[in-house]
């Protein structure tokens, strides 16, 4: 959960609103305009499901610059996309993010090497099963380039493992 902030008036005009007046030169001849609609949490909404980023629990409230969002996404990829077009709205200034993640892996643990310690010595009392050394090795990959090359005071990360 997050504040993000955004230039208020660099957005995208959200369905008409902040448009500029027609050209006095064309607006004689133009139709009327369509009336500005201001920002709500209903347009933000169809916004959003507009670009089929719209969460069946979503929920959106706007308030004087400020958009508070919350629901259940199925990726990381689908929070940004949300908080980057909800920011990107003309009049908005910053989302405060309130996402869950559908099927959230746990987050992976820092282990910091020691003296004696090989990757075979960590995923055994990580994982409880020495061989699992590979698991250790590709997530710290470029930073590792050999599993028998890790040193005292290196930070590795440990994943979770995928059942």
């Amino acid at each position: 959960m997050s504040l993000f902030s955004f230039v208020k008036d660099a957005g995208k005009k959200l369905l008409g609103f902040g448009d500029d007046e027609a050209p006095e030169a064309a607006a004689a001849e133009a139709a009327p305009a369509p009336r500005p609609v201001p920002i709500s949490a209903g347009t933000l909404h169809a916004m959003l499901a507009s670009h089929d980023l719209a969460p069946s629990d979503l929920s959106i409230a706007y308030d004087e610059g400020t958009v508070t969002v919350s629901g259940t996404v199925d990726s990381i990829a689908d929070r940004e996309k949300i908080v980057i077009a909800l920011g990107n709205v003309q009049g908005v200034e910053s989302v405060d993010e309130r996402l869950v993640l559908a099927n959230a892996l746990p987050d992976p643990v820092l282990y910091t090497v020691v003296s004696g310690d090989t990757l075979s010595g960590i995923a055994k009392d990580q994982y409880g099963d020495a061989m699992k050394y590979p698991t250790i090795f590709e997530a710290n990959r470029p930073m590792l380039e050999h599993p028998d090359k890790i040193y005292p005071g290196q930070v590795l990360r440990i994943p979770p493992l995928d059942d």
